[in-house]
């Protein structure tokens, strides 16, 4: 009697288990297929396609790799902000980042690369405390009064980028930057795949506010 009573309580155990891990991946594979299909037609891959928004929000990310390699990620966002510019489809530029310590500050080597392209620093505003892809687009709404936006960021990053957008009614469009070979994005877009059910998470079951939000500022203009 003893022995079917903990088999019933293992067998018992392994089920839970089993449907929690179902739960699990189907949570997984619904967030990401909502995500994707809510803001598809958001998404430009050309600056000349793309319509004119008055602000570009760049997303940050490392200038270096960890190993002291230039950032593809970086580099081709910075370009894509550039040609948004020359183009004539922003007028304005924001970027946002990390800013942990002063060995560490993606918004200020962001806003030196755009000057080192020919983009004037007086249209640059430095977001210093766009510590993750929420807080960037918050802070973008909340701070410095934009609601109507290009967001630049890599194609995997960007319906999750616009997700949190269309949730705080803004009126954003991403135009990508080139993506980074397969094999260097790999570890990427997998961390991506996980990003996007707990984006849902912030926004609809834990109403998460930025780290810091703070007093409104102005943007940089000349």
């Amino acid at each position: 009697m003893l022995i079917k009573k903990g088999f019933s309580y293992w067998l018992l155990i392994r089920r839970m288990a089993f449907y929690a891990f179902l739960s699990a991946s189907l949570f997984l594979i619904v967030s990401n297929l909502w995500v994707v299909t809510s803001t598809q037609n958001q998404v430009y891959d050309s600056s000349k396609t793309a319509p004119h928004r008055s602000v570009a929000l760049v997303l940050g990310t490392s200038r270096k790799l960890s190993d002291g390699r230039a950032n593809p990620y970086f580099d081709n966002r910075i370009t894509t902000a550039y040609n948004l510019y020359t183009a004539g489809k922003a007028d304005y530029i924001i970027v946002s980042g990390d800013n942990r310590s002063k060995y560490y500050n993606e918004p200020a080597e962001m806003r030196k690369a755009l000057i080192a392209k020919g983009v004037p620093s007086s249209i640059i505003t430095l977001d210093f405390a766009g510590l993750r892809t929420f807080d960037s687009i918050v802070r973008c709404k909340e701070i410095f009064g934009q609601e109507s936006i290009t967001i630049i960021t890599q194609p995997f990053h960007s319906y999750r980028s616009l997700f949190i957008s269309n949730y705080f009614e803004m009126d954003a469009i991403v135009v990508v930057a080139e993506e980074p070979e397969a094999m260097q994005s790999l570890k990427v877009l997998t961390r991506e795949l996980l990003a996007r059910p707990l984006a849902i998470l912030d926004l609809y079951v834990f109403n998460t506010e930025p780290r810091f939000l703070g007093e409104k500022e102005e943007l940089n203009r000349p």
